[in-house]
């Protein structure tokens, strides 16, 4: 299936959904951060209304275009002079595999050099996490470190106008 996607803001009517990501290990298991607790549904919201209040943060919801269903979240996170890191997971497990980090990647780099004039977006990636780093590497991410488990990259912005002309 040829799947679109959109993103919007995230909102704190997404905790319902997003607390069952945030417990699912299969999700956490290449990231640097991870709940050490069990994550409810309030916990989540007043989490969501934390970081939302943040001026050096873009939080987006990645929706699918024909049903609305919220699938994941796509983030610009550490905003400041023009640069900012970006993460990505797609919370939905049989969404995994069927290109639509890609798309939202897409989007969010579009937002971000296009709309926010930054200049670089950096990343971290977990050096087991095959799928990411093909990703990454397809949009365009360069590797620029390499620590003891995470390599990482970051695309600048004439990079990102090289591969996607007007």
């Amino acid at each position: 299936m040829n799947y679109q996607v959109y993103l919007r803001p995230l909102a704190l009517t997404d905790a319902e959904i997003a607390c069952k990501w945030r417990n699912n290990p299969k999700i956490w298991g290449y990231t640097k951060h991870r709940a050490e607790q069990l994550i409810s549904p309030e916990i989540e919201r007043e989490w969501i209304a934390m970081v939302m209040a943040r001026p050096n943060e873009r939080r987006f919801a990645i929706c699918l275009q024909r049903s609305g269903q919220y699938i994941g979240n796509i983030q610009l996170v550490d905003i400041r002079d023009r640069n900012a890191h970006y993460h990505i997971f797609i919370g939905e497990e049989k969404f995994w595999g069927k290109g639509i980090a890609f798309l939202a990647t897409q989007q969010i780099l579009k937002y971000a050099f296009d709309e926010l004039n930054l200049q670089t977006v950096m990343l971290d990636v977990h050096h087991k996490n095959l799928a990411a780093l093909a990703l990454y590497r397809k949009t365009g991410f360069k590797q620029i470190n390499y620590g003891s488990r995470f390599i990482d990259m970051i695309l600048t912005r004439q990079e990102y106008q090289r591969l996607n002309p007007l």
